[in-house]
């Protein structure tokens, strides 16, 4: 039984992988982002009006209903705007929860990541198989990639950002920067634009809880104002020259942290 189990972090990584399926049943959101579950989860059609699932092996392409509407209005507006084809990367798994690796939030279908790599047609399935990314920020030198950066990735930003049904967008500081610094009639939106490191080939959309599902447990709403200001400021590497060395420590080997257990529901989850 899996109610019995002790949540090793190898238990952790295992279960939810295994599941090839969603839930029956009616589509809730349980838990927090990074720490949960998604009951009755739909999959996302791997092509449409204006997008493109990548990697569809990995079975990454399912969400609660709302991100699903979500991207699939996203995708229609783009379209229209001719910003060009999107490609999907990760939503969630059948149901939901934690992966082995590479994501600690995308465990509620509420999740979901949007390459900023824009395509004028669509990829040919081999080409979707592996898909390269195209970094938008010189990592080293902390500054934007002009070559790959321009006007269609703003404006896809933007026009997730300004959705109502969007918590926050995660982008690498240096891409908040250059959404900064352009003139937008209303400002708005950048306050839910938040940068966060990584996300320099791809901008990871958030979504609030959806209405009704009252074991979705909603983040903090992000500080007041557009975060351009010194909140931004504060993510620029400092110089070596301003670095205070770092007093040395004995070594002590870290503790491999085991991850919380999941909402009683998501247990149930995994048996049904």
């Amino acid at each position: 039984m899996l109610l019995g189990m002790i949540w090793s972090a190898q238990v952790w990584s295992t279960p939810w992988e295994q599941v090839e399926s969603p839930s029956n049943g009616q589509s809730e959101s349980i838990g927090t982002y990074n720490n949960g579950c998604l009951a009755g989860g739909a999959s996302l059609p791997l092509a449409g009006e204006g997008y493109q699932v990548m990697r569809s092996y990995r079975g990454r392409y399912y969400g609660h209903p709302d991100m699903i509407q979500f991207l699939t209005d996203l995708s229609k507006k783009a379209n229209k705007l001719e910003l060009g084809q999107l490609l999907v990367g990760d939503i969630a798994m059948p149901r939901g929860g934690r992966f082995a690796s590479g994501h600690a939030s995308h465990q509620t279908g509420l999740d979901a990541d949007i390459w900023l790599k824009v395509v004028d047609k669509p990829l040919s399935d081999d080409e979707l198989i592996d898909v390269q990314p195209l970094p938008m920020v010189h990592l080293k030198q902390y500054k934007i990639n002009q070559k790959h950066w321009g006007q269609s990735q703003a404006l896809m930003v933007q026009l997730a950002a300004a959705d109502a049904r969007v918590a926050r967008i995660f982008v690498h500081p240096v891409i908040k920067e250059q959404l900064c610094e352009r003139e937008w009639n209303n400002r708005d939106w950048l306050r839910k634009v938040r940068p966060w490191w990584g996300h320099y080939y791809h901008f990871h959309v958030r979504l609030n809880c959806p209405e009704g599902d009252s074991s979705c447990q909603e983040q903090a709403a992000p500080p007041l104002g557009d975060g351009c200001g010194a909140e931004l400021a504060s993510w620029k590497p400092k110089p070596k020259s301003e670095k205070k060395p770092k007093p040395k420590k004995d070594v002590v080997k870290a503790k491999k942290k085991v991850p919380p257990p999941p909402p009683a529901q998501c247990l149930v989850l995994l048996e049904t």
